[in-house]
């Protein structure tokens, strides 16, 4: 028995990348599961359709919107624990469209934490991205960090997380803020790095196209995310604190696309995609993260190596090659 056995859980933002696999890993261990997903007229699940019918049928999948406070205060009910990932995330498109992340990233999260303050529940874990750190100024990168909004995604979940933090600080709302680096993995959309240059190898481009190759980045494992999750979500001494989720490696973006294809068995060149680099000063240059604080309270190690995750989710995406777009760039 576990931890999170009988533990009635909600998770907003299910349909996403780690939310779906948060999902699958805590029926697996045992809690009472209620998921939020967006709201849409196809009624369709997003990544949730992809996880195994057993233990689908065992979630409780309810579809919202995060903006709407009538909503998440009738789903945050009868909790005992709030996962809150929801969110816009895609950094380009919120140079398109930054009004969107301000109801979604702020207004959501301001709807989640008066739910949960007023359901009284028993651990809030807010999610966070080290986006919010900005161009490293020190590496490794840890909590005590100056933040930066270098786009408009991360000044508003800036904003999210300091609400997130006056929520503990004037209300006593027990809230741990979880800021994972970047994740990969299986489930994973197209706008991120390194599934656009998986899709782009398996439709038989002669040229992966990418966006500036010099930044580095600390990569993780979904399920070592998860893992970070459920850490925190199980240790009170990470109440009223923010701590940070990753490998503590940190490769190029060239040089992680060379790895991929290397995997991949594929000759293609690399080449950066004028349309796909982000505005000069908005670039976030490096990313390495120290987990030290979330390891020292926790316990929590990741376990899957960058080579390793890379071929599973080679593989996964190996499988569903019909399903990606590869010849446009997701904003």
């Amino acid at each position: 028995m576990t931890a999170w056995h009988g533990k009635r859980v909600l998770i907003t933002g299910a349909g996403g990348f780690i939310g779906s696999h948060l999902v699958e890993a805590l029926v697996t261990s045992g809690a009472a599961v209620r998921a939020l997903v967006h709201y849409n007229s196809r009624n369709d699940w997003a990544n949730l359709e992809t996880v195994p019918r057993d233990v689908l049928d065992q979630v409780d999948v309810v579809a919202g919107d995060i903006q709407d406070p009538f909503g998440v205060r009738r789903v945050v009910s009868g909790r005992d624990t709030v996962f809150h990932l929801a969110a816009l995330i895609g950094i380009p498109y919120s140079y398109v469209a930054p009004a969107t992340y301000v109801g979604a990233n702020l207004t959501g999260t301001l709807n989640v934490l008066e739910a949960a303050r007023d359901a009284a529940v028993e651990r809030i874990v807010h999610t966070s991205t080290s986006e919010t750190y900005g161009t490293a100024r020190y590496t490794p990168i840890d909590e005590n960090h100056p933040l930066q909004g270098q786009s408009p995604y991360s000044a508003s979940k800036i904003g999210a997380d300091k609400l997130a933090e006056s929520y503990f600080l004037s209300f006593g709302l027990p809230l741990t803020t979880l800021r994972p680096f970047n994740t990969y993995g299986p489930r994973q959309s197209l706008r991120a790095v390194i599934p656009t240059i998986i899709s782009q190898v398996l439709a038989g481009a002669e040229h992966v196209r990418l966006g500036s190759l010099a930044p580095r980045r600390d990569f993780t494992f979904v399920s070592d995310t998860v893992g970070a999750f459920m850490a925190v979500g199980t240790h009170d001494g990470t109440i009223g604190r923010t701590l940070n989720a990753g490998s503590g490696a940190a490769i190029h973006i060239g040089g992680l696309a060379e790895k991929v294809l290397e995997i991949m068995g594929s000759d293609a060149t690399v080449l950066a995609d004028p349309e796909r680099i982000r505005p000069e000063a908005s670039e976030v240059d490096e990313l390495l993260c120290d987990a030290s604080a979330l390891r020292q309270e926790t316990g929590w190690e990741p376990t899957v190596g960058l080579s390793e995750g890379l071929r599973i989710t080679v593989d996964w995406f190996r499988q569903r090659v019909a399903m990606t777009k590869p010849h446009i760039y997701n904003v």
